[in-house]
């Protein structure tokens, strides 16, 4: 009866420790271009585009470019293996999952678009207010 303890206790400890294994291996960290840069691992970089640099989508091999600038600051050309993602144009904010290259490139595999919310108003107003006529009177 206590081999039978044993055996079960090794296995859920091996299922414990596989799961923490996948789990960490899964996760990705936000960093900035230098981080990626330092680490070379595969990270997640907030930024914007910089539109004042035009993107470059070659359809001939289905790669799109565009210079990015992360929260710090930093500068750098993004190359996805893709088309242009579904609006690009008007997102201020773009995320970018990747590696930095020897090419001093940084290689996405996932990107992802920020776009504002319609239903964002501006400060201090609420989207479905109604005026009153008599607000503000007594």
């Amino acid at each position: 009866m206590k081999k039978r303890y044993i055996i079960g206790g090794v296995i859920a400890a091996a299922f414990v420790m596989l799961a923490l294994f996948s789990f960490n291996s899964s996760s990705i960290e936000y960093a900035s271009f230098d981080k990626a840069q330092q680490t070379g691992k595969k990270v997640q970089v907030m930024g914007s585009w910089k539109k004042d640099i035009p993107y470059v989508y070659k359809p001939e091999n289905n790669t799109f470019s565009f210079i990015m600038k992360d929260e710090s600051g930093k500068e750098m050309k993004v190359v996805y293996d893709g088309s242009v993602p579904n609006n690009f144009d008007i997102s201020p904010n773009v995320v970018v999952t990747g590696k930095y290259t020897a090419s001093n490139e940084f290689k996405a595999s996932e990107i992802l678009t920020k776009c504002p919310s319609k239903y964002e108003g501006q400060a201090g107003q609420h989207p479905g207010a109604v005026k009153l006529e008599n607000e503000g009177k007594q």
